[in-house]
């Protein structure tokens, strides 16, 4: 009973496009932080503190995923149940 057509999948395209945006974005940030002119705690602080962003950032994505997906399980398994129960009604009737 599995549907494979319900299940939405990114093109190959937009999944390499997503990955080079986000290489682009992230070797730009970190050159902005080596070449700027300030002392070398400061370029560490603010290295560490993208390091954080970008880690977090992405734990959240896929956290709010996880739950997202999981929100759908539910809905499947109470539509499931609930056309159980019409079936076995009109079964009755």
């Amino acid at each position: 009973m599995f549907d494979e057509d319900r299940i939405q999948q990114d093109s190959p395209a937009w999944v390499a496009f997503v990955q080079i945006c986000f290489a682009i974005s992230l070797g730009c940030t970190a050159l902005g932080v080596i070449f700027l002119p300030v002392n070398l705690w400061v370029k560490g602080y603010l290295g560490m503190g993208l390091l954080f962003t970008v880690g977090s950032t992405i734990i959240l994505s896929k956290t709010l995923r996880d739950q997202h997906e999981a929100r759908k399980l539910i809905k499947r398994i109470r539509d499931a149940k609930t056309e159980k129960i019409l079936t076995e009604f009109e079964k009755v009737s």
